[in-house]
């Protein structure tokens, strides 16, 4: 039999978005305020339908400048200047994920240090930062602290599903350097760390951990006081993708 395009149901395929960042020393996702229907009025993750001339990496870096004005970088290499790292997370198919049609969303992760306020792209009407365990128990965010209706789609699930991602690999990675300016001191890695992972951690035992792990940190040579105090010793992400032993992370 011939091939009919015809006998089977259209569906689009979208990107979206879990871009997330430190601000104040909390983990925080960009948010979205839909401009348009369907959940128009609802805050969601950034992202749009992939177009018919891009592949989902395309797709995916495209939505990200266009939400972030970021642009991505080769995750072996060290963090560079207004640049993110961004990386596949998962699949999403529900057939009913989606009121207008079938839809499969193609999550991506995103991780940059501290980004300035977010501009509103697309069918957005409003953009962002809002910290991801306000998000995650709310289900969404309100102004003000009101109450906030659920996150369009299912875009708490991938919320969710990235938050805790970004929160394993940290563990056996050196993603949290991601997080971090090309030149950062151990105190503000732990200070990733500890807004990742929501815990505080002791400072002296976080030095030994990072500066004994083969490959994770490379000192600059350079001191900084931008913490205040006495000067403190800068590093850069060393060549190790992976750490041996690993950064557990604490029970809680």
């Amino acid at each position: 039999m011939p091939y009919d395009p015809s006998a089977f149901p259209p569906f689009a395929v979208t990107v979206d978005l879990v871009v997330l960042t430190v601000r104040r020393h909390a983990l925080c996702a960009l948010a979205v305020r839909r401009g348009e229907p369907p959940f128009q009025g609802r805050w969601a993750l950034p992202g749009g339908f992939v177009r018919a001339d891009e592949d989902l990496a395309q797709a995916a870096a495209r939505e990200l400048a266009e939400e972030t004005g970021l642009r991505v970088h080769d995750p072996a290499v060290p963090a560079q200047d207004n640049g993110a790292h961004l990386e596949q997370l998962a699949t999403y198919g529900d057939p009913k994920r989606d009121p207008r049609m079938r839809v499969v969303s193609v999550a991506h992760l995103a991780l940059a240090p501290d980004l300035p306020a977010p501009r509103a792209g697309g069918d957005a009407s409003n953009a962002r930062w809002a910290p991801v365990e306000e998000l995650l128990q709310q289900g969404g965010y309100g102004r003000d602290a009101e109450p906030g209706a659920p996150l369009a789609f299912d875009h708490a699930q991938i919320l969710a599903d990235g938050v805790e991602r970004a929160r394993s690999k940290i563990e056996y990675s050196s993603l949290a350097t991601a997080f971090c300016p090309p030149e950062f001191t151990v105190g503000e890695l732990r200070r990733v760390y500890e807004a990742v992972w929501g815990v505080a951690l002791d400072p002296r035992n976080f030095h030994r951990k990072v500066t004994g792990t083969p490959g994770f940190l490379v000192p600059t040579g350079g001191t900084t006081t931008r913490q205040g105090g006495r000067p403190a010793q800068l590093f850069r992400a060393g060549g190790a993708t992976l750490l041996n032993p690993p950064m557990l992370r604490p029970e809680v």
